[in-house]
């Protein structure tokens, strides 16, 4: 699948660089959850300094030119740019794009490779919280080591984002920016499985951060009818055409490259297809059914428009594709056949002051893009870590991200502080933040006790 969205030429983008007014109390940076500096960045650009431009935004950001194609710009930096009030706001995402690709393909800027003295640091997972708290650490002069249980690094950005979106070499050359810090990455490498923890800590490591992100799927009790007659002992999780939207993106990414086959996807050529939740995973899910093969994608949303979390502009985009949108409405029953492959739902929208509408309707396939919850093996193999009812693991504020145990931190979606690459970014600074402060103090007593 091509990237949808084209680039800034070197002219297109100065040219925007230079409607941007540098304000001197920047709305854009307050919009921005890692206060990214972008009025300052921006000034270079339009003086032609993409060197300096690049080096002021990754002082902040470790994922320049991923935040620049998936984040939510229209309700961040750009939604709070002033020029938006009576014209449009800079493209400041498209021109954080520019600069970071620019860098890229071109070899502009080479960071220098802070000595590794402070402390050792591992790192679980490689998605967005992790690579962040990894840069981060190894420009504070940490040694860190990630360990990846995937082949391929970037989690949700590799594997929940389609290609068409976020192209998946422009993911792995972030993490070979990372790799060029200094820090070491083991893939395929699982936590919990092929080790434990302990064993980290009795290979020297002063601190543990688990970025593991939630991969447990999410279900809905709906009602299953075969025949006519309700089954009260099949559950969602036991039709094969029902999938966890993030396990479909995922399998679609692998067929794309090669590690699957595309009938290991249930869903066939000319599938009808249903997509139940309305965030910007739901609109991937959506669009890329349509690329797939699928005759019609439907979403269903139990409220109106105005609440959906996905951003407008991907919501625009896959009314453009031809994917159609139920508002107030949710499946009642699911009508299987003798092979319990999906043949028909129930639908019922009740829309505000109006009658119920309830519709049987043809379907092939149900996609659930209802959320996630963390899987357990790390706290089942790891003495003192404790989840909450959720299964997100607790954290505490001082130090910042610290776990029931000691020198164990988490961040991201796995503590239930579940939103967009960039605030996932913004919680794993602050543990690194943590991290930094409870290593030095714990060498710090533990030089005055020699």
């Amino acid at each position: 699948m091509n990237e949808i969205h084209d680039r800034f030429t070197m002219a297109e983008a100065i040219q925007e660089a230079q409607r941007c007014l540098h304000c001197k109390v920047p709305q854009c940076k307050k919009g921005c959850p890692i206060e990214n500096d972008i009025p300052d960045w921006i000034h270079e650009l339009r003086k032609g300094n993409l060197g300096n431009a690049i080096s002021i935004i990754r002082a902040k950001s470790n994922l320049p030119a991923v935040c620049g194609r998936v984040c939510g710009h229209e309700k961040q930096c750009e939604g709070s740019c002033v020029l938006g009030k009576k014209d449009r706001p800079v493209s400041i995402g498209k021109l954080e794009r520019f600069i970071a690709d620019f860098d890229s393909e071109n070899g502009l800027t080479h960071e220098d490779i802070t000595e590794k003295t402070r402390g050792k640091v591992a790192v679980i997972g490689a998605g967005p919280a992790g690579i962040t708290v990894a840069g981060d650490l190894s420009r504070m002069g940490f040694a860190v080591e990630v360990f990846e249980m995937e082949n391929q690094c970037g989690g949700m950005l590799r594997y929940g984002i389609p290609e068409y979106r976020l192209p998946k070499e422009v993911v792995a050359r972030e993490i070979r920016h990372i790799e060029k810090m200094g820090v070491i990455i083991h893939r395929g490498y699982h936590i919990g499985v092929d080790t434990t923890v302990d064993d980290l800590f009795a290979q020297g490591f002063d601190a543990i951060f688990i970025g593991t992100g939630t991969s447990k799927p999410k279900s809905l009790e709906i009602p299953i009818y075969q025949n006519g007659k309700l089954r009260d002992d099949l559950h969602c999780a036991d039709l094969r055409r029902i999938r966890l939207a993030t396990h479909y993106l995922r399998r679609i990414e692998l067929i794309s490259e090669g590690f699957m086959a595309r009938n290991e996807i249930p869903v066939d050529e000319g599938a009808k297809v249903w997509i139940i939740g309305c965030g910007n995973t739901a609109m991937d899910a959506s669009r890329s059914s349509l690329r797939i093969g699928a005759s019609s994608v439907e979403v269903i949303y139990h409220k109106g428009i105005d609440t959906m979390a996905a951003l407008h502009a991907e919501y625009e985009d896959a009314l453009a594709e031809g994917v159609h949108f139920n508002w107030w409405s949710a499946i009642k029953e699911i009508h299987v056949d003798d092979q319990l492959d999906i043949r028909e739902i129930v639908l019922e929208t009740r829309e505000p002051d109006k009658e119920p509408v309830i519709q049987t309707l043809p379907a092939d396939n149900i996609i659930m893009a209802i959320g996630a919850t963390p899987h357990t093996k790390i706290v089942r193999t790891t003495e003192g870590l404790e989840n909450d009812e959720h299964k997100y693991l607790v954290t505490r504020e001082v130090p910042y991200g610290m776990t029931t145990r000691k020198g164990i931190f988490a961040g991201g979606d796995v503590v239930g502080r579940q939103a967009t690459v960039v605030h996932a970014m913004r919680d794993a600074k602050k543990v690194a933040e943590g991290i930094a402060q409870y290593v030095d103090a714990v060498k710090l007593m533990q030089a005055i006790n020699l």
